[in-house]
């Protein structure tokens, strides 16, 4: 058996061939795949060297903000990394301010000039862009992670499908209420597209079906508890029935405690989002009926294997299907 052989079953040249086999680089990861897996096929008589020696350098790049969901995400990170191996991938990790997209995109460009892969949460500005396309043109694969970025310089997406989980919240909702009345709803960032496609799923749905219930103004707090608590002190003040709250973001809190001010806990159906502590006492308090939680070890288990797939095995996934994360929803039975 000759590298000949190996050349033409693989589909490259000679060089290519060479540069493989004697590892001095320069390949690209589905062409190294490709290479060995030909040499494993006919036999090449010597020994083949690993796909990569040396573990991958993946940045992941979350936000800082205090939300229990991107404390748990960086922890399922961290756990999902330790589990596929210290000789497989070193894991890096940077938390940044939302508020501060410009310095995101700077960290991004810089990541692209030290590690093989990155993993990001950005919300879509164009710095953002920006940055995501050098990466393209630099070759670093990139998945966006939980709050999409249509049509960026990205491998893929990662995440649940926001728009279902706000068509979902509506549909319960609208089930548990029989009497006309009110509905409020709570918004997080509306800079990511998350925030956004909850809220539209959830008005859409509810507008459509159950006509019986009106929505009030939407409450864009923009994840600052402050603001979120003085903007509940004046709508409970001015709702004269209020039947349903659904909140997509952070403030669970602040929420229950505005309720328990104007005597009104318990006296409403509580939709919101993610399973934890606060989520949790709410829940077996029968204050909350039901969240609905995004899974955060799929998500970093998804994100970290696919991109393994593609500098490993040159694979590429599918831009939505292949990082789809299966939200749950849970309750006070199964939850708590």
């Amino acid at each position: 058996m000759s590298l000949k052989e190996v050349a033409l079953r693989a589909g490259v040249g000679l060089a290519t061939v060479d540069r493989v086999l004697n590892e001095r680089g320069g390949v690209a990861p589905e062409t190294v795949h490709r290479v060995l897996q030909a040499a494993r096929e006919i036999g090449l008589k010597r020994i083949l060297p690993e796909a990569h020696r040396h573990p991958w350098q993946i940045e992941l790049l979350l936000s800082s903000n205090d939300s229990f969901f991107f404390k748990q995400l960086a922890q399922d990170f961290t756990e999902m990394a330790t589990h596929l191996g210290y000789r497989r991938l070193t894991l890096h990790r940077i938390f940044v301010p939302e508020a501060q997209p410009e310095r995101l995109a700077k960290l991004i460009s810089q990541a692209a000039g030290t590690r093989k892969g990155l993993i990001v949460f950005a919300h879509a500005h164009p710095a953002i862009y920006e940055a995501l396309h050098q990466c393209q043109e630099r070759g670093i694969p990139v998945i966006s992670l939980v709050t999409d970025l249509p049509g960026a310089a990205r491998l893929c997406h990662v995440g649940i499908d926001q728009l279902q989980a706000g068509r979902t919240a509506a549909q319960l909702m609208g089930k548990m209420l029989h009497q006309p009345g009110e509905v409020l709803m709570v918004s997080g960032h509306q800079d990511y597209s998350a925030h956004r496609q909850r809220i539209e799923g959830f008005r859409d749905l509810l507008t459509r079906r159950f006509p019986h219930l009106q929505l009030r103004e939407v409450l864009a707090a923009q994840e600052n508890r402050d603001t979120l608590s003085k903007l509940l002190e004046k709508q409970l003040i001015q709702s004269g029935n209020l039947q349903g709250i659904y909140n997509t973001g952070l403030g669970n809190s602040e929420i229950g405690q505005a309720l328990a001010r104007h005597r009104r806990l318990n006296q409403c159906v509580w939709i919101t989002h993610e399973l934890y502590d606060t989520t949790r006492t709410l829940m077996a308090q029968q204050s909350v009926a039901l969240t609905l939680d995004q899974n955060t070890r799929q998500h970093a288990q998804l994100a970290l294997q696919l991109i393994l797939n593609y500098l490993e095995q040159g694979v590429k996934p599918d831009e939505y299907l292949s990082g789809k994360v299966n939200f749950m929803i849970y309750t006070a039975e199964n939850g708590v």
